[in-house]
């Protein structure tokens, strides 16, 4: 059956106070369940656990301290997710709560193994409830208000949509409430084209994202095949019509050329561990032939980093040029980097030719 994914952000979920907006949460399940209805099986992405907890602690503000959002994500975590729960089973509709890491998008087995899970449920017709593991994550609370961890989600399952439902009508020229002559996209085709127009990383008091994280998540359900909406979560029968094909928001068609999942994978889930700066044939050979890149067009290598850790490659010049898993070590490749591939056998027998195969490498 067809999968698609909304995503619900803060902004959507609550009111500044972390109050739940009860009656917006049970009109999109209801469009949940009219779509499960309809033979379309959907998986919710949902924010606001942080929120809630603010409400539930009698918190000001939303904290700035890590285990200050963990704890209050603890709180809030379960409630949220009771919500959605009962909302769907008075709909006939099973759920199942999924709290997913950075970790598990980033190591491979556990990326299997999630897409695994995901896609058993939604065989089974259960509406997964997707959120961030708060609780367990020690940088900093990183998907990006969930916007990169709903691309995530529907390329593991191989959704036919992504929408993400957020407090602004969709993608506009600039910031509406700065600008009286700020327009609407409606469609997006051009990507490039996205830099002309002013994308801000303003968020929400309860959220972390923003409209450029959206644009982001975008980009990378596209590039797996899987057209995405970014539209309002406050707009009855939003989800119908994105579905539809509907006028509603910003659309994003899928895009002709498809990325491999592997590839986006090491695009954007995988963490690069250092980088590895190429001179200008070796350059031009990744970007234009496709090629592996030896040690022989390595000029430098930055950070300290292990064979089969991803790294990124840059020009000599600073420019990005893709991202890779590096087949030696940084202090391996400091070795051997600018040495022809006799050479580098003399220095490190064992080594293979590639410092960067081409199957595992990705230009930016």
């Amino acid at each position: 059956m067809p999968v698609a994914v909304v995503k619900l952000g803060s902004s959507v979920l609550a009111e500044q106070s972390g109050e739940l907006r009860l009656s917006v949460i049970a009109r999109i399940c209801e469009e949940v369940a009219e779509l499960h209805r309809d033979g379309v099986d959907v998986v919710v992405v949902t924010s606001g656990a942080i929120a809630r907890g603010i409400r539930l602690l009698g918190l000001r503000r939303r904290p700035t301290v890590i285990e200050e959002l963990q704890a209050a994500s603890a709180v809030g975590q379960g409630r949220l997710y009771r919500t959605y729960d009962e909302l769907l089973r008075e709909r006939g509709i099973q759920t199942a709560q999924v709290l997913l890491t950075f970790f598990d998008m980033s190591a491979r087995m556990h990326y299997l193994n999630a897409r695994r899970t995901l896609r058993k449920l939604v065989e089974w017709r259960i509406v997964p409830v997707i959120n961030e593991n708060d609780t367990t994550t020690t940088d900093e609370i990183s998907f990006g208000d969930n916007d990169f961890l709903a691309a995530q989600v529907a390329v593991l399952v191989g959704a036919e949509l992504l929408v993400l439902l957020t407090d602004k009508n969709g993608l506009y020229t600039a910031d509406p409430r700065l600008d009286p002559d700020a327009e609407l996209v409606t469609e997006v085709l051009d990507y490039e084209a996205l830099s002309t127009l002013q994308i801000g990383h303003d968020t929400s008091p309860l959220g972390t994202g923003g409209m450029r994280s959206k644009v982001v998540a975008a980009e990378m359900a596209t590039a797996a095949g899987i057209p995405c909406v970014i539209g309002s979560g406050f707009e009855p029968g939003v989800m119908r019509r994105a579905w539809r094909g509907e006028p509603t928001g910003t659309r994003f068609p899928a895009r002709e050329t498809r990325v491999p999942s592997f590839k986006l994978w090491l695009k954007y889930a995988k963490p690069s561990h250092g980088a590895v700066v190429v001179d200008s044939g070796a350059e031009r050979a990744l970007r234009e032939a496709g090629t592996s890149l030896l040690p022989v067009g390595v000029v430098g290598v930055e950070g300290s980093f292990d064979a089969g850790d991803a790294v990124d490659v840059r020009s000599s010049t600073g420019a990005p040029v893709g991202k890779g898993l590096s087949n030696y070590s940084a202090s391996e490749l400091r070795k051997v980097m600018g040495k022809k591939s006799r050479e580098v056998r003399e220095v490190l027998p064992r080594a293979t030719e590639e410092a960067v195969h081409r199957d595992y490498f990705v230009l930016a």
